[in-house]
C-alpha cells in the first residue's frame, strides 16, 4: 500500500484527552488504554507530554518500553528542557517519534508567546533539530495554524522540514475554521511549500464548532494523511475529532474516499467502552458509533424498514463496530469456566487469582440480579481493575447504612487504609451519599470538596447493576472517580474512594516531580 493509499490514525486519548476537565489517570489506567489502542490498530499513540510533570514522563517511558507495534510520542513545547524530557522517557521504544510545537499566529505570538515572528521560526527549527538528535520521527506542529497567516504558515513549515520534520500537523487548536476553509488550507500548503513531498501532512481538529470530524475528512480530501484525535471525541474545552466518527467513514464510504486504515473496526466498541470508564466520562446515549441508541431504532417506519431489510435503516453492521446490547450470557448457576471463557471474548485474560477475586464478585452480583449481560461483566472488570490500580490507598469494606423520610440519615462505613488498618466511623448526612461521603472524610482528612455526582444504569431493569461517577476538587484540580455496585449507595462509597485515591496518586507523583525539577 502506498503512502497515498493509507491514512495514519494518530490517537492523542492519552494526552490531549486527559485535558478534559475533569480528567486525570494513573499510569496504569493509562497503559491499559495503550494496550486496547495497541488492539484496536492505531498508528501512532500520543502516550503523555513527558516534560509536564512525572507522572506524564512515567507514563510515557512505560508505554514505549510495554506497547510494541505503534509509534510512541510524546509531546514537547519547542524548550530545549521539553525535548529533552521526551527523549529520555522514549527510550527503549520500538518506534519513537517526538511531537513538537510552538505558536504561530500573530494573536498568539502578541498575547502569549510575546515575540516576534522571526523568534519564533528560529525556535521552531532548533526544536526540530534537538529532537533529531534523539529520533528520526519528528512531528512538528504550528499552534493555532487556522489563524496564522498562510504566507508565514508556508515559510514555517519548509523550515521545519529542511530541519528534519517528517511530519507536519496543521492544527485548528480553537475550532475556529469550516470544512471548505480548512480543506483549502490544506491544499494551500501542499502548492505553497515546495519541500512538503518529504513530510506527511497531519491534522488536528478541535470542535468548539461541532465541526472537528468534518474538517479531518476535508482535510483528506486536499491531502492530509494523518488525522489525529480522541476516542468518544474527549479532549480540552469541547473535544478533538472523534477517531471513531473519521475511521468508520472512511470504512463505511471507500467509494468516496478510496482510502484504507490499519484500525479493526471490531475494537471501537471495546475502546470507547474503557475510555469512557477509566476516564468517568459516560458516552451520551445519541454518540455517533458508540452511544447506546445509534443501532436502537424506535420510530414504527424505520423499525418496519429494518426488520424487512437492515440496510433500509442502517448504514453500518453493528457488530462492524464491536456494539453490543444486552445480550444475556450467564446466571447465577454459571461456573468458572464460563465466566473466564465469556470473559476471554470480551478481551480479558486472567490469571487464576484475577479468576478467583472476580469469581467472588461474579457470584454476589448473580445472587441479585437473575441474568448477567456483557455489559455487566466489564463493570465488574472496570471495579476490579480499579482496585488493582490504587493498591495501596484506600478500599471500601462495608457500607450501612439508616435513611427515610422520616429519620435522620445515618451511615456507617469501614474502610481498609493504606496500610491494611481497618477503620469504622459514622455520620450522618442530608441524605445516605452525603453520610456516606461525610463518614469517609473522618478517616481520610483529606479536605476535598465533592463538584460532581452522578448515577447511570449498566444495563436496562430495575434490578441493573448501578454505576456511580464523582468529581472531587482539590488544590485547584479535579479528580474523577468511579463505582459500581447493584447498591447505588455502596457505588457511590466505591466513586467517592477511587476519586480520593486518584487524588492521592497523582498528587504524590506530581509533588516527587517538582521536587526533582526545582
Amino acid at each position: 500500500m502506498s503512502k497515498t493509499d493509507k491514512v495514519i490514525i494518530f490517537d492523542t486519548t492519552l494526552r490531549d484527552g486527559e485535558q478534559s476537565a475533569g480528567a486525570g489517570l494513573t499510569v496504569e489506567e493509562k497503559l491499559r488504554i495503550a494496550h486496547q489502542l495497541n488492539k484496536l490498530g492505531v498508528d501512532v499513540i500520543e502516550a503523555g507530554f513527558a516534560g509536564s510533570s512525572q507522572g506524564d514522563f512515567d507514563a510515557v517511558k512505560r508505554i514505549a518500553n510495554e506497547v510494541k507495534g505503534p509509534v510512541i510520542t510524546s509531546l514537547a513545547r519547542a524548550v530545549e528542557a521539553d525535548i529533552d524530557a521526551a527523549g529520555e522517557a522514549l527510550k527503549g521504544a520500538e518506534n519513537a517519534r517526538i511531537h513538537t510545537f510552538i505558536s504561530a499566529s500573530d494573536i498568539h505570538l502578541m498575547h502569549q508567546m510575546r515575540k516576534d515572528r522571526e523568534s519564533i521560526m528560529d525556535m521552531a527549527v532548533k526544536a526540530v533539530e534537538r529532537a533529531k538528535k534523539y529520533v528520526d520521527d519528528v512531528e512538528f506542529s504550528p499552534m493555532d495554524a487556522t489563524r496564522t497567516d498562510p504566507k508565514y504558515l508556508y515559510t514555517m513549515l519548509e523550515a521545519v522540514i529542511n530541519a528534519g520534520a517528517t511530519t507536519v500537523n496543521i492544527p485548528d487548536t480553537v475550532g475556529y475554521s469550516n470544512p471548505r476553509e480548512f480543506g483549502e488550507l490544506i491544499k494551500g500548503i501542499k502548492e505553497n511549500v515546495p519541500n512538503i513531498d518529504q513530510a506527511v501532512i497531519s491534522v488536528h481538529c478541535h470542535n468548539d464548532l461541532g465541526m472537528a470530524s468534518a474538517n479531518s475528512l476535508s482535510a483528506i480530501e486536499n491531502g492530509a494523511r494523518q488525522i489525529e484525535g480522541c476516542i468518544n471525541g474527549l479532549g480540552e474545552r469541547a473535544g478533538n475529532a472523534a477517531l471513531e466518527e473519521v475511521i468508520m467513514a472512511l470504512e463505511t464510504r471507500p467509494d468516496f474516499y478510496e482510502l484504507e486504515t490499519n484500525i479493526d473496526p471490531k475494537e471501537i466498541g471495546n475502546s470507547s467502552r474503557m475510555v469512557g470508564s477509566i476516564f468517568g466520562f459516560p458516552v451520551q446515549a445519541n454518540k455517533a458509533i458508540v452511544g447506546q441508541n445509534a443501532f436502537r431504532h424506535s420510530s414504527g417506519i424505520h423499525q418496519d424498514g429494518y426488520i424487512k431489510n437492515h440496510s433500509t435503516f442502517e448504514i453500518m453492521e453493528p457488530e462492524s463496530v464491536g456494539w453490543r446490547g444486552e445480550a444475556l450470557v450467564l446466571g447465577k448457576l454459571s461456573g468458572r469456566a464460563g465466566l473466564r471463557a465469556r470473559l476471554r471474548e470480551l478481551g480479558y485474560e486472567l490469571n487464576d487469582e484475577e479468576l478467583a477475586n472476580i469469581f467472588l464478585k461474579f457470584k454476589d452480583l448473580a445472587d441479585n440480579k437473575r441474568e448477567i449481560t456483557d455489559m455487566d461483566l466489564e463493570a465488574l472488570m472496570s471495579e476490579q481493575h480499579r482496585i488493582i490500580d490504587t493498591n495501596g490507598t484506600y478500599h471500601v469494606d462495608s457500607v450501612k447504612v439508616v435513611c427515610g423520610n422520616d429519620v435522620i440519615p445515618k451511615a456507617e462505613v469501614s474502610l481498609e487504609c493504606p496500610n491494611k488498618d481497618k477503620q469504622q466511623v459514622t455520620s450522618e448526612g442530608t441524605g445516605p451519599v452525603d453520610a456516606v461521603c461525610k463518614a469517609i472524610d473522618q478517616v481520610v482528612k483529606l479536605g476535598a470538596e465533592l463538584t460532581e455526582f452522578s448515577v447511570s444504569a449498566v444495563t436496562e431493569g430495575i434490578d441493573s447493576l448501578g454505576e456511580v461517577t464523582i468529581r472531587i476538587q482539590k488544590d485547584g484540580s479535579v479528580y474523577s472517580g468511579r463505582g459500581s455496585d447493584s447498591d447505588i449507595v455502596v457505588a457511590s462509597a466505591k466513586a467517592y474512594v477511587n476519586a480520593i485515591n486518584r487524588y492521592l496518586i497523582i498528587s504524590e507523583k506530581e509533588r516527587n516531580f517538582t521536587s526533582e525539577t526545582v
